[in-house]
């Protein structure tokens, strides 16, 4: 693991910066300029921030140039992601496509994919859900129910997703669906990338007790997407899950120490401040105790986050740091 910067990528770090004061409204996360508080209301700066981010030329980092990235190394990701979240800048609306899908297609998509669906994502051009739970299958993904059946040239699906997040934002979903329903039920299941906008398929949002309803739930009733719209082989859907999955696991472990030292600052500032039973907090043992272990605990998500990039920019497969790094987070 390699936790020093080089004067390169310092000099990154200060493009990140002077860009963020530059695009950012004055005022910006202050009662001058409050962060957006409602769903809709967030996901329309998200739209915005995706496409200044990729007009300033920070969307895909660690991506190859020829499909719209920046050819970078994920150290550059990773400045990117403390800078913004020292600033609460925006979060962007396209998350799932971007950090998930996204480096998923890049190691198991095809050139066509690639060449197809890489682009527009990197752009805010189409926007990306995750269609894994079902009313029946959440902890138990194997479980699930919906079926895609190949007629001709297209997939036909039918059946429930839930949960959804962003499905009434989005353009395209990626899915798992059952296309063998006599094998084993870890088996027989296969990955597909499927259009929103089509007749066939019905997305009613929940509402959740904040009034939003950023969750939804989809119904199929023979939806289609081509044939050639499927990451790996027929039946190996599985397999591509947990790749996709180690990508959650392992994304936005700095981001996240970043935002949390933000506010574990602003808690050590107001230590100094507020008194106890036992005079000023910080001078309180208890309470030392108490700020040292959670500014120790962060520091630790931050080493697992530089850990995690520097796996990535040597292209190893993520290893079970990733799932450390979920349950750490979590």
């Amino acid at each position: 693991m390699d936790i020093a910067y080089t004067p390169e990528q310092e000099a990154f770090r200060r493009r990140v910066q002077e860009f963020l004061h530059d695009v950012l409204p004055k005022g910006w996360g202050t009662p001058e300029h409050p962060l957006p508080k409602t769903a809709a209301e967030r996901a329309e700066v998200g739209k915005w921030w995706e496409k200044e981010i990729y007009k300033a030329g920070f969307a895909g980092l660690s991506w190859p140039k020829k499909y719209g990235g920046q050819g970078l190394t994920e150290v550059e990701e990773a400045i990117f992601a403390e800078e913004c979240a020292k600033v609460d800048a925006p979060q962007g609306i396209n998350f799932l496509g971007k950090s998930l899908l996204g480096p998923t297609l890049l190691l198991e998509g095809t050139e066509e994919q690639k060449q197809r669906f890489l682009p527009p994502m990197l752009a805010g051009d189409e926007i990306w859900c995750e269609g894994y739970s079902e009313p029946d299958a959440g902890s138990d993904l194997a479980a699930l129910k919906t079926s895609a059946v190949l007629q001709g040239d297209e997939w036909v699906i039918n059946g429930e997703k839930i949960w959804t997040s962003n499905a009434h934002l989005a353009d395209w979903i990626f899915l798992l669906a059952r296309t063998d329903p006599n094998a084993p039920k870890h088996r027989g299941i296969s990955f597909l990338l499927v259009p929103m906008h089509q007749p066939g398929i019905t997305i009613s949002p929940i509402r959740q007790i904040t009034g939003d309803a950023e969750f939804n739930m989809e119904k199929f009733e023979n939806a289609r997407t081509a044939k050639e719209n499927i990451v790996g082989e027929v039946n190996d859907g599985w397999r591509i899950a947990n790749v996709i999955l180690s990508f959650e696991r392992g994304s936005g472990a700095l981001e996240s120490y970043a935002r949390y030292r933000k506010e574990i600052d602003l808690l050590l500032s107001l230590s100094k401040q507020l008194e106890g039973p036992n005079g000023v907090l910080a001078q309180d043992s208890y309470y030392r105790q108490k700020l040292m272990a959670s500014w120790t605990e962060n520091e630790i998500l931050r080493l697992i986050g530089y850990n995690i990039a520097t796996q990535l920019q040597q292209k190893d497969h993520l290893g079970p740091e990733a799932s450390i790094q979920k349950l750490f987070y979590s």
